[in-house]
C-alpha cells in the first residue's frame, strides 16, 4: 500500500487547498439513475438510496433536491488508506471550533466538506494544526 501512514508527517506536512465552487450533497432513491451529463465529485451507494456530491449549480440544473452547501478542501498529502488518526486529528480539531465536517478519502488523498461559511475558518483551523505539528 502506498502513501504517507506517520501521523505527525501527515499533519506537519499537509497543505490544505480550498477548491473552487460551493458543493451540495443530493440523494436519489434507489434504482434512479444519476442524471446524465452530471458529473460528481462523489457517488456512494446506500440501502437507502445514492448520494451525490456535486457542485451546487449541478444539482439545481439536474433538479436535484440538496442539502448542506459546502466548500471543499484537499488534504495535498499522499495519505495511505491505513494512516491511523489522520482525519481523526483533523475533525477534532474543527470540532473543537464547532465546525461539522463532512470527510472523503480517495485513493490519494483526503478531502473536507465544511460549511461554505466557514472555509476560510476551516483553512485557518488546518494551517494552524499543520504548524503545531511540525513543531
Amino acid at each position: 500500500m502506498s502513501g504517507e501512514t506517520d501521523l505527525r508527517t501527515l499533519l506537519a506536512s499537509m497543505t490544505p487547498e480550498l477548491l473552487d465552487g460551493t458543493y451540495v450533497f443530493a440523494t436519489m432513491a434507489p434504482g434512479v439513475s444519476q442524471p446524465e451529463g452530471l458529473d460528481p465529485v462523489m457517488v456512494f451507494h446506500e440501502r437507502e438510496g445514492t448520494t451525490l456530491i456535486v457542485t451546487e449549480d449541478a444539482a439545481r440544473e439536474a433538479g436535484l433536491a440538496a442539502s448542506f452547501r459546502c466548500r471543499m478542501i484537499t488534504l495535498n498529502i499522499h495519505s495511505s488508506l491505513a494512516a491511523v488518526g489522520f482525519l481523526a486529528a483533523i475533525t477534532a480539531r474543527l470540532a473543537a471550533a464547532g465546525m461539522g465536517v463532512n470527510p472523503v478519502s480517495g485513493f490519494y488523498h483526503d478531502h473536507l466538506f465544511v460549511p461554505a461559511g466557514r472555509a476560510e475558518e476551516a483553512m485557518a483551523v488546518l494551517r494552524e494544526l499543520a504548524k503545531d505539528s511540525a513543531g
